[in-house]
């Protein structure tokens, strides 16, 4: 049985649950963004001038334009403001004055978000040389220093040069209006990579509003929120389990359920029963998530219906056909029926796996027969695509096998079966960076959770040791409920496991260490 599992589990699809590189911002964020930087004469908007303005447009996570302009702030540049820009005041004669470009820049600003580092500074200045130009303009601004703060809790510092530092940033021009704002954008692209569209909706929703709570729920059940990583609890009035969700900041995560623009019916019905929020801490966002889901599946509140046990799952299976195309296949599989070599991918269901495969086909000019996807019964005839010139003509033998095949390897290449990435067992360490003696300890072996440990020793118990050179600092933990322990395969654990395991940034973020275990010596054989 061990040995089936290990075998399935060399199958499992990594790719589509790991960390990705986006090629847009997450849809957390606001649909329609400006991410903006002013250089200033200096530091008082009342006095001081805006010399230059750089920023970014983004609809609906996509940047769609850069503008640029110098700005003839009509006084003297001063030296150290040279110095810190390096801009200097032949850059600026003849630039247009702000009244000559503020239409241009309202057109731009109107409905949309206004971004900024340090948000109060630039839209301070923004706001009275508007106002100088006969323009009023009012604004809610996005600050990305808050959001670094929210989301990062673990560093100290936010300010730009901390965020190109922690992320390995490269920046040509430091102090430049346009290079400024560009780091934002590519700030908030690494955010979109390393949390969820709903950790990122709940961290600007935080900051944008302040929302109304449940007629049901007292403020001090709100008060009470840790802004800190860990799960909570939503309870109607009688004590019946709502819903449970995880987060890197409870309790801005909480306040944005309350908010009075509800995506859906469900939300704004779960919102008008909650009574009682109750919540656990954890280190990281690591326990949390483990956490999360564990509690689900054991507690099934009535509102959590994405993370649910599977008796099946499905992946692509591939064969060459009697004119050398690879045709695909979708099979059910079980831990009792482990995968062949020519399977890739893993699905929750049949209409997850035929939806991913609808959109390869579309990237790669797939044919829809091939895949399984429009009957052939042997006519001949084309595929439908052919006539939308998104199939390339394979089934009528318009393009060789070969070539096809090609294309058919790189849209699977991304589906590729992983092993497990470590020779043996290992302990995750979890350690809340800013209470050292907070620690949890997570055993883990071929993408199954075993169990969370409070003691380092705890790992005897289940038949592993540390290498003799190895001894992790720990305290004892304030955890009072360890019952997240189930050796058996679970498939949400193992997508958890994933984003973390292969995923060093990941793992850096959350201060994660990992340490590689032994079995124990069978001492019975040594008596002999």
């Amino acid at each position: 049985m061990r040995a089936n599992l290990r075998t399935l589990l060399m199958q499992l699809n990594w790719l589509d649950e790991q960390t990705p590189k986006p090629t847009r911002l997450s849809s957390g964020f606001p649909e329609r963004m400006v991410l903006l930087d002013c250089e200033t004469t200096g530091g008082k908007a009342m006095y001081h001038r805006i010399i230059e303005i750089g920023l970014l447009v983004i609809e609906d996570g996509e940047l769609i334009e850069k503008w640029q302009s110098f700005v003839d702030p009509e006084v003297n540049l001063p030296p150290f403001i040279q110095k810190l820009t390096g801009i200097n005041p032949g850059e600026l004669k003849g630039a247009p004055k702000f009244a000559d470009i503020a239409e241009a820049l309202l057109g731009k600003l109107e409905g949309r978000t206004l971004v900024a580092h340090n948000a109060r500074f630039d839209y301070s200045f923004l706001k009275n040389e508007f106002e100088r130009a006969g323009i009023s303009y009012n604004a809610k601004p996005l600050c990305s220093v808050k959001f670094s703060r929210n989301l990062y809790r673990q560093f100290r510092r936010h300010g730009l040069s901390h965020i190109i530092q922690r992320f390995g940033l490269s920046i040509e021009n430091r102090h430049r209006a346009l290079d400024d704002a560009e780091i934002i954008y590519r700030f908030f692209k690494k955010s979109s990579a390393l949390f969820s569209d709903d950790e990122i909706e709940a961290t600007c929703t935080a900051i944008l509003k302040h929302p109304a709570l449940p007629i049901k729920l007292d403020a001090k059940e709100v008060d009470k929120l840790p802004a800190s990583p860990g799960v909570y609890y939503f309870y109607d009035d009688k004590g019946l389990l709502l819903y449970i969700g995880k987060s890197v900041h409870i309790r801005n995560r909480v306040m944005s359920h309350f908010s009075s623009d509800h995506k859906n019916y469900k939300d704004l019905q779960m919102s008008g029963k909650i009574a009682h929020v109750d919540f656990e801490q954890t280190p990281t966002d690591f326990g949390a998530q483990i956490r999360e889901s564990n509690q689900i599946k054991a507690l099934s509140p009535i509102y959590n219906r994405r993370l649910r046990k599977v008796k099946k799952l499905f992946q692509y299976r591939t064969e060459l056909d009697s004119k050398g195309f690879q045709r695909l296949s979708i099979e059910a599989i079980d831990s009792d029926n482990p995968g062949a070599d020519e399977r890739f991918g893993l699905f929750r269901s049949p209409r997850q796996a035929t939806k991913k495969i609808e959109q390869l086909a579309d990237q790669y000019f797939l044919c829809h027969k091939l895949l399984g996807l429009e009957g052939d019964h042997g006519s001949g005839k084309p595929c439908f695509r052919t006539q939308l010139n998104k199939c390339l003509g394979a089934c009528q033998g318009k393009e060789s096998a070969e070539i096809y095949n090609q294309r058919m390897g790189a849209a699977l290449k991304n589906y590729q079966l992983k092993l497990w990435p470590f020779p043996t067992a290992i302990l995750i360490e979890e350690r809340d960076i800013q209470n050292p003696d907070w620690v949890s300890f997570h055993l883990l072996d071929q993408w199954r959770y075993i169990a969370k440990l409070r003691l380092v020793e705890d790992i005897f118990d289940h038949g592993f040791q540390l290498p003799s050179n190895t001894t992790p600092a720990q305290n004892a933990a304030p955890d009072t409920d360890l019952c997240d322990q189930d050796d058996r395969f679970d498939l949400d654990i193992y997508f958890i496991l994933v984003r973390f395991l292969v995923n060093q940034e990941n793992m850096a973020i959350n201060h994660l260490k990992v340490h590689h275990l032994i079995h124990q010596p069978d001492l019975s054989l040594a008596k002999c």
